[in-house]
């Protein structure tokens, strides 16, 4: 019987240490490949970034100099559209689903989860249908609009907050809902006053991740945005965006474009990797406060 056990025990220990060291490799793997990207970016598109860079637009193609202004701006705009979209809609989102459970919560929680994975051109076509195409048959030759590009990303970016706030607000300690009820407030007042700041970094958390998340759509853009040449902060007029321009001069054939491209992913990624920072630093706050409370 002891042999019988010592074998069991051995097997399992084996079986341990193989799926660690397989799950290690693959851990390895990614970020090797991760890594090699940053890399790439790094060695090929460092030496393209310059003042003339953030301060300069684009030039015709075949023309030297130029640079991503525009598309700089253009993101920033993008990004505080969506963000004005998607956060109340996501934030309030999370309260309902935390607050009921109703089989509309259940309904609503599933159609999230399915609104995640959905490809984001899929988005962008819908944003073009709802929003550019009646903007076109109203007002012919202002189709195309940053405002459109706004709800096609606010759209992506519902989830991602939505789901983050409802799993942050489940963290807050029941006790302290029951002591605000107990002392006669509302369940709403108690949500908003007690729950939401209790759940103020968490949320914020979500936010972040979200325009980490938007921060390099393409596809909805070309359906929505366009693009400019021209540098434009007017809400109903087509904009540049950072995306717009890696993929424009990415597939160009002039080599100075191809620099641009460069030194656009990697703002691009500057962009993102500063978000999921500001997001890692206040969940991890947060769940410190949480484990000492």
């Amino acid at each position: 019987m002891q042999a019988s056990s010592r074998r069991h025990y051995r097997f399992r220990k084996a079986t341990n240490v193989f799926m660690l060291s397989l799950s290690g490799l693959a851990a390895v793997i990614a970020t090797i490949a991760l890594f090699s990207v940053l890399a790439y970016l790094v060695v090929k598109g460092a030496g393209s970034l310059n003042l003339a860079v953030f301060t300069e637009g684009p030039v015709p193609q075949g023309s030297p100099g130029g640079g991503l202004r525009n598309g700089i701006v253009g993101t920033l705009i993008l990004l505080g559209l969506a963000s004005s979209i998607g956060v109340p809609l996501g934030i309030l989102g999370g309260v309902y689903q935390l607050e009921n459970d109703s089989k509309l919560a259940h309904t609503i929680k599933f159609f999230t989860d399915v609104l995640n994975s959905i490809p984001s051109i899929v988005i962008g076509l819908f944003a073009y249908v709802i929003v550019v195409l009646p903007t076109a048959r109203m007002n012919p030759g202002h189709a195309f609009s940053a405002f459109a590009g706004g709800i096609a990303l606010g759209i992506l970016m519902i989830p991602t907050v939505m789901r983050t706030s409802e799993e942050i607000l489940r963290l807050v300690p029941i006790a302290l809902r029951d002591a605000s009820l107990a002392l006669g407030a509302t369940r709403w007042r108690t949500m908003w006053s007690v729950t939401l700041p209790a759940a103020r970094e968490g949320i914020i958390t979500g936010v972040m991740l979200g325009m980490a998340r938007i921060a390099g759509e393409t596809a909805p853009l070309l359906f929505t945005a366009f693009g400019n040449l021209n540098f434009s902060a007017l809400l109903d007029q087509p904009i540049d965006a950072l995306p717009l321009n890696i993929y424009n001069y990415a597939t160009s054939p002039y080599d100075n474009l191809h620099h641009l491209a460069l030194a656009g992913a990697i703002i691009l990624i500057s962009i993102i990797l500063i978000l999921s920072l500001v997001a890692r630093f206040v969940l991890r706050s947060k769940l410190r406060h949480i484990a000492s409370s």
